[in-house]
């Protein structure tokens, strides 16, 4: 059915009911009565056209005019004309509304009624800005305005302001949009005006996103979308909704952006979206009566009577009709919404492509990095290995104190490159959510006092005093990781003391409560160093920060400890806290819950075994190593042990010397020329499966564990190692190859 046709018979049906209606009549109350129920219609229809229920508001509205009418109520009627103003503007038919809101102003003009004229003026500024009339909408808003200061009118000037907003947002002076709305939300919030405050947020975010106020927009919208949800402004939702479309899409997260304009058009799509045509028709046809020819004359009885009959007729052939329409206009509105949701459906589809390039993209990446810390980490730990195996063979062949000096300081060189790895190995593992939260007992007063005697010469060198305070009522011994606990009080102990100068660093250890078998403990680490910007306090945790090039090039490191530390505490249920100020030090506190470990016995020992060495004499060991530098430092310290060597280039050499020779003991690296040490080892295991071989190797290790085991190793020693570590493996594998034979 054309346009035009079908508006006709709206309008012609839409009619004809209000006739109807209006000849019936109303049972109206008198005086005081009809002027109570004259406003209570109007702030129905107000509350309906906030919430946009535009046909309850037409509903009320047409009652309101009705009675105003009737009773010849001019104050009532230019009410009821700034309601059906906003009403004809929520419409989309602003010639309609502007010549309401004039109606209004020529009535409250001869009544020189300057309260209701505020409030006109502003309906007629937020007309005139959408007709793009913005010289008017300037006018009439400086004298709501004014008239709104002159009289007092406190609630009218939060929404005449929120109009100037709009004015400037609409011609595209977006700060002094965002200057009008932070003007007007005070007294928006003091009259708990929650509509207006709605309104402003959210026009206040789109000037914000346009302004390039990313983060900043995406805060306010989210609060003016919990006053939408919180009281069912469906409107304000949908606009909301599609901002966050325009936030999401600048942000580059398409996926987040396709759902929420997804959640607009739902909104859109609504029957009252769908019928607003039809509302508006409704209105006009409702509301196009001669305001100067009601009908004020009594009816008989039986003149009614007859009325009544005649109208029933009339009003069964207008359903008919009205039937007809409806069925006829749901048929187009569901062809609109087909056509709507094909080009949804082609939207997702490109989005869905998108996100597939984008996250293939993204595990190549990862993958990439993946590779590139194993083959950067094993390249770096080969040299490092010749760095530091010589550094403790120099240091045992009794230097003078001249070069004892020196080789200190490369073995502290090397310790300071070592860590660096490892800080980038942990950084990478907890990202990855590959590092896993142990669970063993331990004492945790002398696991501190251990770090506090490890950053002790670090603390002096730079003349700092170590104060440590510990909670007498935590329980000696406790189940947890104790290893993340050391690392993270040796990251933040360590920053205080490398940011500190002649000065103090405090540890605390509290007990902040303890419920059944859980205690919960509270620890600080503050000092007087120099502290952080308020600036920097947000990004100091991330990955690689620091707080300036100045701070880098003063205090060097590499700004991982912190983010290191952030990680670990969120993998254990807890957060990081930052108190500072510039130039006066800073505290860092966190919490953490640990299991009480039941224990009969009173003292708390941790057992160290200790090593035979005499158990190593003699023993015949063979050294699997393609570098001939690393050959020469492994040799070296298992023959200062008189333990004897041979050695083998390449795995395949491996393989044949353990066939013809005899050896207590394999010593395996990874990566060689030729077969790799693990099919060296399988290769070993097909005729030998007692002799213990140890992994000697710079590779990762994290991913590998298992596959190292099932290839026949019996234990693994990263490089470079510590020592100890090295000859306390050595020793479990030999003593325990004894016992077997």
């Amino acid at each position: 059915m054309p346009t035009p046709i079908r508006h006709s018979i709206v309008i012609t049906l839409l009619i004809c009911c209000f006739n109807v209606y209006s000849q019936i009549g109303i049972n109206t109350p008198k005086n005081s009565q009809v002027k109570d129920s004259i406003a209570n219609y109007l702030r129905r229809a107000s509350r309906s056209i906030e919430q946009a229920h535009l046909e309850k508001a037409l509903e009320n509205a047409i009652i309101a005019k009705e009675l105003a009418l009737q009773n010849q109520d001019k104050k009532y009627r230019a009410s009821t004309n700034m309601v059906l103003a906003k009403l004809y503007r929520e419409l989309g038919d602003l010639k309609k509304a502007e010549e309401q809101i004039l109606n209004a102003i020529e009535i409250q003009n001869e009544d020189n009624n300057e309260s209701g004229l505020a409030c006109s003026y502003t309906i007629y500024g937020s007309i005139a800005t959408k007709l793009q009339d913005y010289k008017t909408a300037n006018q009439v808003l400086g004298k709501a305005l004014d008239l709104s200061q002159k009289n007092n009118i406190e609630n009218q000037i939060g929404p005449v302001k929120l109009n100037l907003g709009l004015l400037a947002l609409e011609s595209n002076q977006h700060q002094k949009a965002i200057d009008h709305f932070n003007s007007g939300l005070p007294s928006i919030e003091t009259h708990e005006q929650h509509y207006f405050k709605a309104k402003l947020y959210s026009n206040k975010a789109k000037a914000q996103l346009a302004l390039n106020q990313v983060e900043e927009a995406l805060a306010t919208n989210d609060l003016a979308m919990k006053i939408g949800k919180d009281k069912g402004y469906s409107e304000i939702r949908s606009t909301c909704f599609e901002l966050y479309s325009l936030i999401y899409e600048k942000k580059k997260d398409y996926l987040t952006s396709l759902d929420n304009l997804k959640a607009h058009q739902k909104i859109k799509d609504s029957l009252f979206n769908i019928n607003k045509e039809i509302i508006a028709q409704e209105a006009g046809a409702k509301l196009n009566l001669n305001e100067n020819n009601v009908l004020i004359e009594e009816l008989t009885e039986e003149n009614i009577q007859q009325q009544k009959s005649l109208k029933l007729g009339r009003l069964t052939t207008i359903l008919s009709i009205a039937l007809i329409t409806i069925l006829s206009l749901l048929t187009l509105s569901l062809y609109k919404n087909n056509n709507l949701r094909a080009r949804a459906n082609e939207l997702l589809q490109n989005k869905n492509t998108e996100l597939i390039l984008a996250k293939e993209n993204a595990e190549r990446a990862s993958e990439a990095k993946v590779q590139f810390l194993s083959t950067i980490t094993h390249e770096l730990r080969t040299p490092l290995y010749a760095v530091t195996g010589l550094t403790h063979l120099l240091l045992e062949e009794s230097p003078t104190p001249n070069q004892k000096e020196h080789l200190n300081s490369l073995k502290f060189s090397g310790e300071y490159l070592l860590s660096l790895i490892n800080n980038i190995l942990d950084l990478n593992k907890l990202e990855a959510n590959k590092v896993e939260v142990e669970n063993t007992s331990f004492n945790l007063k002398k696991r501190i006092n251990d770090v506090l005697i490890a950053l002790g010469k670090s603390a002096k060198d730079r003349n700092n005093n170590l104060h440590y305070e510990f909670d007498d009522s935590i329980p000696m011994k406790l189940k947890g990781d104790p290893l993340k606990v050391s690392q993270i009080l040796i990251n933040l102990i360590g920053n205080s003391i490398k940011f500190t100068q002649n000065g103090d660093i405090w540890i605390r250890v509290k007990s902040k409560q303890q419920i059944d078998n859980t205690v919960f403990l509270n620890f600080e680490i503050e000092d007087n160093g120099v502290g952080i910007s308020e600036k920097k306090q947000q990004s100091i945790f991330e990955n690689f920060t620091q707080g300036s090039v100045q701070i880098n090039r003063k205090f060097g490191g590499t700004g991982l400890g912190l983010s290191i530390v952030k990680n670990l505490l969120s993998l254990m249920d807890s957060e990081i806290k930052l108190e500072s100020k510039l130039g006066k030090g800073s505290k860092f506190l966190f919490d953490l819950k640990f299991e009480v470990f039941q224990d009969k016995s009173t003292d708390y020992v941790e057992e160290a075994k200790k090593i035979d060495y005499s158990v190593m004499i003699d023993k015949y060991v063979l050294i699997v190593e393609d570098n001939k530098i690393n050959q020469l430092i492994t040799r070296k310290i298992l023959e200062k042990n008189k333990i004897k060597c041979d050695v083998a280039d390449n795995g395949d050499i491996a393989v044949n010397k353990a066939k013809e020779d005899t050896f207590d003991l394999i010593l395996m690296d990874i990566h060689m020329p030729g077969i790799s040490g693990i099919e060296a080892t399988k290769q070993i295991r097909e005729f030998d499966t007692e002799i213990p071989i140890i992994a000697l190797t710079a590779v990762t290790l994290d991913d590998n564990l298992d596959e190292f085991y099932d290839s026949g190793f019996n234990d693994i020693i990263p490089k470079p190692y510590k020592t100890e570590e090295f000859f306390t493996k050595l020793h479990k594998a030999l003593v325990k190859k004894q016992a077997t034979t």
